[in-house]
Formats: C-alpha cells, structure tokens, sequence
C-alpha cells in the first residue's frame, strides 16, 4: 500500500539539500510559481487547445485551459485532501497542500504539447515513421530510443521539459517536488513498455521517455510508487500516483464542458443543445430554469458550465474516496470520472464535441497544414544536423545557413552536435515541439521561400 506521508513528499528532484520550511509558502505553491514563470509555459498562450489560430479572441488556448484545469484540480484535491487528512489522521499536512500538488501538477499537464496540439504529435510520429530522412536513421536507435520517437507524446515531453530542459544547469531542471512530478505523471511507464490495446487508465499512453526514466524513477521512489518493472528487465514502470487520478478528472472536467462552452461561443453548437446537455450533468431542473430567467445567451451558458463542473466535482470526490483503498494499493484501472453517476452524460457532450467541434472544416484544415510545417521543419533541420555530424565544418552552406538558425542547446555544447543519433534527434524534436503555433507557421513559410522576412 502506497502512504500519503510519502506520497506527499516535498524533496526536489536533483536537488540533495532540501529548503527549510516556510509556513507562509509551501513547497507545493514554490511549484506552482516556478511552472507559470518557465518560458515554456509562456508558449502555451499561442498553442491549440481546440481551434487552431483561432480569430476570435474568446476561444481557449492551451493556457487558458492549463489555467482552468489547474483551478479545478486544486478545488478537487482540496475537496478530496479535507477527507483524507481528517481520515489518516496526517499530522504537518493541510488539505490545501493536497490541492496544491494537484494544482501544480495541472498547470504542467499539457506544458509538453508541440504546435497544433495531438496533430502536432501525430504529425512527428508520422515523420519519424514515413520520412526517409527519418528512416535512414531507424538503424541507428536502440529500441527504448526507437519507441520514443515512433510513439512520441506530449506527455513525456511535458516530464523533460520540467526536469531536463527547463534550467538545463540543475540537475532535475526546474527542482520540483518529487510528489509534484509523481502527480504529473497520469502514464508512469516509457514508451517501448506501452502495449497496442491496453485499455488501463494508466497505461494508454506513457509519461517519459528512454532519456528520462531514471529521473522518474527518482521521484517514484522519493514517494514510494508501487513498481510495476519486471525484476531484471532493466525497463521503468510504476502504478500511478493516487493524485494523478485528480489531474487525470480536472483535464476531463474542462475539455468536457469548457470546450463544449466555446463550441457555443464560435456557433458550432447551438445554446439549445448545450443546454439540454448541460442540464443532464447537473440534473436539478430548478438550477436550468434559473438561468433561462438570464438575459443573455452567454451568460446563462456561463452559469449552467459552472454548475455542471461543481456538480461533476462532488461526484468526482465521491469516487476517489469510495475508491481510495483500491488506489493506494494500485489495483484502480479506471478514469474518476468513467465512475461517477454523470459519466453517460459527459460521454454524450464528448461524442457530440467529437461531431462537431474537433472536426470542424477549418480545423481540420489548419491541422492538415500542420502536418506540413512539422514534417517540413523536421526534415530540413534533421537533415541539417546530420549533415553537420557526419561532415564536420565541411558542409554545404544551405545547411550551415539553417544550422545557424537554432540556438545552441537544441544542437550541442559549441554548436557541435552530439555523436550518437538519438540525442540529436532529440534535440531537434525538442526545438521544434517546442514553438508555438504561429511561430512554426512563420518559420517555415520563410525557409521553404512562401514569404520572406518583413512581410
């Protein structure tokens, strides 16, 4: 059984002297300031949440949604971390410390995501799958690094940007508490572990790369994750962190109802329809009258979202603390909110997003176009720095041009690339993944010559 005095450990990953305590700021909170100061986190101001370099102003971005699920995840773990405390009887711990960690560990959730949301991370497993640029370098992987690149998630690039790239200097990059980086991970496992098919909530996707087990391992062990590695295989899994379920809810919770709002918003889905979808989450007749009474449309489909996500809130509670044994032994395989009395209702709202918002022509086209800039970009900058290490200085001046292009620690110390294949194409990856949408639009418009500098 997992313990929450451990699983709410405050020891920072990399970092051996740990900082006294200061009652007016907890570990968990130093978290959370360091996440939203990270430029990384910036960037999510101009990456798709779910309409791509959307025109109106209103439309959520990945920001906006990181925010909100951060909102909701502290209001839950809080919610959740009362009863807790109050039933373990957790001495030093308050329940603002659990809402703290689900908090933090929400802000980061999608600080991973490359341009053009879960497009832009098909689109770089495409790449790495079709390009022959890509190819002529399979054989060069081992397998663990070979997954990573045929399989890549915004998950796992979410975990190295907070502990490798992020204050690249420190070992464990931004130092967050091992409970934090624990909760973060909703998949704890690397991506060759991950099985085609494997239906656990736990295990459909993975939450760090080959690179980054060992740190993750760190922080699994600091708050004594269960392993779920085979004895001597040499390969990282864990059963989930009991918080990461939260995170896990809080993320549902907002791409639900929140997009569902902006589909409103943007006229793709009538306040009728949302209305009635809304009203069977919070299925209390009387709350859906008062808002009619509501002037206007915006408004009254403000008021039922918020009722909807405080009603989804107390059933998400009830969930985890019906369930909390289950957890903390890791034999809980499902999402919170698959559980809760509204699931039928939510999964209706997703079905219909899934119609009419995810698939509305002009994302679809903007995403489309998505998979040309990245695999352009990947192409001409792979190709550049495998020309760059394999010929030395001697290299055809389009690629020192390009080369030139990128900052020094997406190529290697003194702008010399690394000697093995998958650090480079790591580095590159990293770069790329790491532009915001508009950026990446721009950059290659200007190198494959549509527009040039200025214009």
């Amino acid at each position: 059984m997992m313990q929450w005095h451990k699983l709410l450990s405050p020891a920072r990953l990399g970092k051996r002297e740990q900082a006294e305590d200061n009652a007016q700021r907890s570990p968990f909170l130093r978290d959370y300031d360091r996440i939203v100061f990270s430029s990384a986190f910036r960037r999510l101001q101009d990456k798709t949440q779910v309409f791509p370099l959307a025109e109106s102003d209103y439309v959520r971005t990945r920001l906006t949604h990181s925010l909100e699920a951060s909102c909701v995840g502290r209001s839950l773990g809080t919610m959740i971390g009362a009863e807790i405390v109050k039933k373990h009887a957790l001495a030093g711990v308050h329940s603002s410390d659990i809402g703290a960690v689900v908090a933090a560990a929400c802000l980061a959730h999608d600080i991973g995501n490359p341009p053009f949301g879960h497009s832009g991370e098909d689109a770089i497993r495409h790449w790495f799958l079709t390009s022959p640029v890509a190819r002529s370098l399979h054989s060069q992987l081992s397998p663990g690094g070979y997954a990573d690149f045929e399989r890549f998630e915004g998950n796992a690039q979410g975990f190295r940007i907070l502990t490798r790239l992020q204050m690249p200097d420190n070992q464990g990059g931004l130092q967050l508490t091992c409970a934090t980086l624990a909760a973060f991970a909703k998949y704890p496992l690397e991506s060759g572990l991950r099985e085609p098919g494997d239906k656990r909530a736990s295990t459909k996707k993975f939450s760090y790369f080959h690179s980054e087990a060992p740190l993750f391992d760190e922080a699994a062990e600091q708050t004594g994750l269960i392993s779920r590695s085979r004895p001597g295989s040499g390969n990282s899994a864990w059963c989930r962190h009991p918080l990461a379920f939260i995170v896990e809810a809080a993320d549902d919770i907002c791409y639900r109802l929140v997009d569902f709002e902006d589909g409103v918003r943007l006229k793709l889905i009538s306040y009728e329809e949302a209305r009635d979808a809304f009203a069977q989450v919070i299925d209390k007749p009387a709350t859906v009258a008062r808002a009619e009474k509501m002037q206007g449309t915006e408004e009254r489909i403000e008021f039922l979202r918020a009722v909807a996500i405080g009603r989804t809130l107390e059933q998400v509670s009830n969930v985890f603390l019906k369930n909390e044994g289950a957890i903390l032994a890791g034999e809980f395989e499902q999402s919170l909110i698959a559980c809760t009395e509204a699931a039928e209702a939510l999964n209706k709202i997703v079905r219909r997003s899934q119609q009419s918002l995810y698939c509305s022509p002009r994302g679809l086209e903007i995403e489309a176009a998505g998979f040309e800039v990245i695999s352009g970009l990947l192409d001409l900058f792979v190709e550049a720095v495998e020309s760059r290490a394999k010929g030395g200085s001697e290299m055809p001046p389009r690629w020192r041009n390009l080369l030139q292009l990128v900052p020094e620690p997406f190529i290697g110390p003194g702008r010399v690339p690394a000697l093995d294949t998958y650090t480079r194409l790591q580095r590159i990856t990293d770069f790329i993944s790491g532009m915001a949408d508009s950026s990446a639009v721009g950059l290659y418009k200007k190198l494959r010559g549509i527009s040039l500098p200025g214009q």
